[in-house]
């Protein structure tokens, strides 16, 4: 995604200059009078990436809605815990907040974090998932999951699958693991070299982006065999699941959630809920985010918190499976 960055801000500011500005407090505002002042957005990486183009989508809609302007701070480092861990040291009064995606659990996986989830964060919301794509290159004669899996299993130890460092590294192993067959999983410094690397032949498989493998579709450079969804992307509703074509069971995605520090007052926490529900359910949204390859997933605060916490348990699971540590 990085190289769409320039376009992708440009389009979020057009895509979303319909919406509603400034309202008025109502009856039913669980929490009157907030904001009073500007707030702070934590993307704990640099910009141009999922987590950044999300994130800005909704701070933009919320400077609109709310008519207090919402900064994004991007605060790299430490694949992500330092940003996180700024904002759990944070006052909880509603004007620090953290967009949170699969990094947090998958680096929770192989290493101790600073702040206990339970313990640091007030769960706000879900912004929605982003599904991985599995593929085939040049070099290697499949066009289906039902082929790979074929000839994964009668040529165990021949294939090779590419992917970047954690959550597609993860994503990767854990359809290494539920698949059956037996294959290295190769990690690179980046998505789209590892990307680049199959489809010049490389390498056979790759496990990255949905994004930044559209534009090869058409090509013939790469051959989709899966999405890691449970169900199929609405950006590509041709391609099966992984789930669905031939591995039950298996979802790996990314994901955006919203969270503040511990003790934030809970009528904020239900006002910024509330207000995800109503971005969401914004038809630019949806279209925005399927340019995207996200998905919408609104969910409430006890619900963010399973989803949290369930996604710290598989993936802790898969780094044991796969001996995934972090030095």
């Amino acid at each position: 995604m990085k190289p769409r960055h320039a376009l992708c801000i440009a389009a979020l500011l057009s895509a979303t200059s319909n919406i509603q500005a400034a309202q008025p407090a109502q009856a039913n505002d669980p929490a009157p009078g907030y904001p009073a002042r500007p707030i702070r957005l934590m993307i704990p990486f640099p910009p141009g990436g999922s987590n950044d183009i999300i994130g800005r989508y909704f701070a933009h809609y919320l400077t609109e809605r709310f008519g207090k302007q919402v900064v994004v701070d991007n605060r790299a480092g430490a694949d992500g815990i330092i940003g996180t861990d700024t904002v759990a040291r944070s006052q909880p009064d509603g004007y620090t907040l953290l967009i949170v995606s699969a990094a947090y659990p998958v680096n929770a996986a192989t290493r101790k974090l600073p702040d206990d989830p339970d313990k640091a964060f007030a769960w706000v919301g879900s912004l929605g998932y982003g599904p991985s794509l599995l593929a085939s290159g040049p070099s290697l004669k499949v066009t289906t999951l039902k082929e790979l899996l074929a000839y994964g299993k009668a040529n165990p130890g021949k294939l090779t699958l590419s992917s970047s460092g954690g959550y597609a590294q993860f994503a990767a192993e854990l359809f290494h693991h539920m698949s059956g067959m037996k294959m290295l999983v190769v990690v690179y410094k980046g998505g789209f070299p590892a990307l680049i690397d199959m489809m010049g032949g490389q390498v056979p498989l790759n496990m990255g982006s949905l994004i930044q493998s559209l534009p090869h579709f058409k090509s013939g450079k790469l051959t989709p065999l899966g999405t890691t969804g449970l169900k199929r992307a609405a950006a590509t509703p041709d391609i099966p699941t992984i789930h669905e074509a031939g591995v039950p069971g298996y979802e790996a995605n990314n994901i955006w959630l919203l969270a503040a520090p511990a003790g934030t007052p809970a009528p904020i926490i239900a006002k910024l809920n509330a207000e995800i529900a109503r971005y969401l359910s914004l038809p630019e949204t949806t279209k925005r985010f399927a340019a995207e390859g996200a998905e919408p997933d609104p969910r409430s605060p006890a619900d963010v918190r399973k989803l949290i916490l369930s996604e710290m348990e598989k993936w802790a699971k898969v780094a044991k499976i796969a001996n995934i540590r972090t030095d």
